[in-house]
């Protein structure tokens, strides 16, 4: 089961028993606010928490909504995490948790928190922040521990029943088959011995998955007879392998020494460090995460571990810096070095995708929180921790490089889907970056910045960038790109005076470097606050003069591109519509040869916006839906909210009122998510106000605000999707 932010994650094999637990959490998501579903790891909190929200989900007008917290560190992205979960993309200068506090104010939805152990006390402090200021949220969380909130009711989950209940049977027999559609328990004795497994693993979830797992290379009495053997063994330790274990991989990993695992050829028995029967992994793990009464768990992954070659072991070390799903090649460039070379990580990734240890859904690849810890603590035997710290930031600088590159070409929406999608990664990458490697650092929240600005995150795109520039001398490209990041964040949250002032540092430092792709994108910065606060003129004039200044520059470079849309904006602004049509056909044109849709989707907006002066409201309407395509595409919600305020005019000047009406609503739900009141360059207000009287003027007022009301409350993608239908309804 791979785990997504936002609505609820998709469950990919069976789900077994739980009836008593369904039950008990119905009651409670129909009668409490909040409810923390407790357990060990490995005990099914997770999927219990997935079936019981997609049970309840139509009861909330606002769906459910799903956020896993089990890769954040710590509570740095916690704020941003929930935002996105719950669709919050903030554009403004507010505390995050007020901007939180205010979208879900009128908001009638269930949240579900995955794996909060770790963040106890800060999640606890949001919860009673925002289930004080929205009476119709309703909070499920899942954690080893309760949070301690105020109101909060616990549902224990304990494991699945192994005497007098089929359920962990089912389980082990569910997972045996999805392994093998041809394996069963049809051989003589097979049912008792599955049965012995799952009363020696005590019926918890994970330990049978990872049990089932094994059949590949053992019958099922084989497998019985050695999980016996392995949990009769003396003091039932995490199961740490001996010599031929992850510590003997190769020449220059070196044998265990004293007191380490499997140092005496042992299950690191009698280690002088923690004492007799103390395993020396027993002393690296947190008592509260992996609490002596839950060793069953414990020694079936340490077993499990046993099962896998080396180099699958050393995989799993190296692949627990990830925090969100991958694929294959980034599996390889963070994982590969020494003995596991590129090749290597392809077959052991597949061997552990065997093991149940990594989970596979179509080309990505995911590792579940607690299989991920004890390879953490495997990779600090190892002692590469930093070594693998390393890699990881080099990998996603260098994915921050060629998305940087990317940006104008027929993978940009690719790009932009995985700068956003590996937002956590990048994020670490930067954490480690900046402690370890200033230089790297700079170049990345530069190069990874407009993304981060374009998909909501603009809160990390400037806090990042302040926090490069301060970390130390920076000169050239880099400089200016920060800088310049920094002004496109400010910008887009209202802080013009800001946006002003990294706009003229952009363009000094350009200037002083010759860097003819910073000077355009200084003049994208300066022009843009020019016209949002009102001067066209001036934005003309310094676009038209950079231009001339970098000929030199590609035309299909992307600084070049937005430059040339500030021109389009101008003439649009300045009333000069015939030669802003022809200027925006050009630039869409140059967009749409190389595969851009970020531009020209403005461009499309803005040929609406002229078409719609020159009384023109069916072309507006068709150009106004191409835009919203692209922004969504590009699942940008402030695009989408402009296109959705021009589509409605084209509508409403079509004298379909209602429908104009319910495209209005629609657009003021998007508005509401990028936190802002209607925005845009002055000239829209107008044709706004003058629009919506027409619509009015068609249906009545008592007829529109029922439509505005009915886009305003539709799910966004519903409300979406009947705008870009053609038809109209007059």
């Amino acid at each position: 089961m791979m785990t997504k932010v936002g609505y609820l994650p998709d469950e990919t094999s069976s789900f077994v028993g739980r009836r008593a637990e369904l039950a008990r959490l119905h009651t409670a998501l129909t009668t409490r606010r909040m409810t923390t579903l407790i357990g060990p790891g490995g005990v099914g909190k997770t999927r219990l928490a997935v079936r019981a929200a997609r049970a309840a989900a139509d009861r909330y007008t606002d769906g459910a909504w799903w956020a896993d917290l089990s890769p954040l560190p710590d509570d740095g992205l916690l704020l941003p995490t929930v935002s996105d979960a719950v669709g919050l993309a903030d554009h403004t200068l507010r505390m995050p948790v007020e901007a939180l506090c205010e979208w879900l104010g009128d908001k009638h939805l269930l949240l579900v928190l995955d794996s909060a152990e770790h963040l106890r006390g800060p999640c606890s402090h949001l919860l009673a922040e925002i289930l004080t200021t929205s009476t119709g949220l309703t909070v499920l969380v899942t954690s080893r521990q309760p949070l301690g909130t105020r109101g909060e009711y616990v549902v224990e989950v304990p494991p699945l029943p192994v005497d007098g209940a089929p359920d962990a049977l089912q389980l082990f027999a569910d997972r045996l088959r999805a392994a093998d559609p041809r394996a069963g328990l049809d051989a003589p004795g097979d049912e008792a011995a599955a049965a012995e497994i799952c009363r020696r693993l005590e019926g918890i979830p994970l330990a049978i998955e990872l049990a089932a797992a094994g059949i590949g290379r053992h019958s099922v009495a084989q497998l019985a007879a050695r999980i016996g053997t392995r949990f009769d063994a003396r003091g039932a330790g995490l199961g740490a392998p001996g010599r031929s274990g992850v510590l003997a991989l190769a020449p220059g990993f070196g044998a265990p020494g004293p007191g380490a695992p499997g140092g005496d050829g042992t299950d690191g028995e009698d280690g002088k460090d923690g004492g007799p029967g103390t395993a020396r992994l027993d002393l690296l793990a947190d008592a509260t995460v992996w609490p002596r009464r839950h060793r069953t768990l414990r020694t079936a992954i340490g077993w499990s571990h046993e099962l896998c070659t080396p180099l699958e072991r050393l995989l799993w070390a190296r692949l627990t810096p990830l925090r969100t799903d991958f694929d294959e090649e980034v599996a390889r460039e963070v994982c590969a070095g020494g003995p596991l070379t590129p090749d290597e990580v392809d077959r052991a990734l597949q061997g552990l995708v065997a093991q149940s240890v990594v989970q596979r859904d179509g080309d990505r690849y995911r590792m579940l929180d607690t299989l991920r810890e004890y390879g953490r603590m495997w990779l600090t035997e190892l002692g590469e921790t930093r070594a693998a710290a390393d890699r990881h930031a080099r990998s996603f600088l260098d994915l921050a490089r060629r998305a940087h590159d990317g940006w104008t070409g027929p993978d940009q929406v690719s790009w932009y889907h995985k700068v956003s999608d590996t937002h956590l990664d990048l994020c670490a990458a930067l954490e480690h970056l900046l402690a370890h490697d200033i230089d790297g650092a700079q170049e990345m929240a530069g190069r990874v910045g407009f993304f981060w600005a374009c998909c909501g995150h603009l809160s990390e795109a400037r806090s990042y960038a302040q926090r490069a520039l301060d970390a130390g001398p920076v000169d050239g490209p880099h400089r200016t790109r920060l800088q310049w990041v920094l002004g496109v964040a400010a910008l887009l949250q209202g802080d013009f005076a800001t946006a002003e002032k990294h706009g003229a540092l952009c363009t000094a430092g350009a200037l002083y470097d010759r860097d003819d792709e910073g000077m355009l994108g200084a003049a994208y910065l300066s022009g843009l606050t020019q016209l949002m606060t009102g001067e066209p003129e001036a934005a003309l004039e310094a676009s038209g003069r950079v231009l001339r200044m970098t000929e030199g520059v590609p035309v299909d470079s992307a600084h070049r591109l937005r430059c040339h849309l500030i021109t389009v904006f101008a003439l649009t602004a300045l009333g000069r519509l015939t030669e802003s049509e022809a200027a925006a056909t050009t630039l869409r044109r140059a967009c749409e040869r190389g595969g851009e849709y970020w531009t020209r989707s403005y461009a499309d907006y803005q040929l609406a916006l002229i078409a719609l002066f020159q009384g023109r409201p069916a072309a507006s309407a068709a150009h106004a839906r191409s835009m919203l395509a692209g922004k969504h595409r590009l699942r940008d919600s402030f695009g989408i909210a402009l296109g959705l305020d021009i589509l409605a005019a084209a509508i409403a000047a079509q004298g379909a009122g209602a429908q104009a009406a319910r495209v209005y609503g629609t657009g003021h739900a998007y508005w509401r998510m990028v936190g802002h009141p209607q925005r845009g360059t002055p000239e829209l207000g107008p044709v706004r106000e003058r629009c919506e009287l027409q619509a009015r003027a068609a249906v009545g007022d008592e007829a529109y605000q029922r439509a505005f009301e009915r886009g305003q409350s539709d799910n966004a993608e519903v409300g979406l999707a009947a705008a870009l239908r053609t038809e109209l309804q007059l």
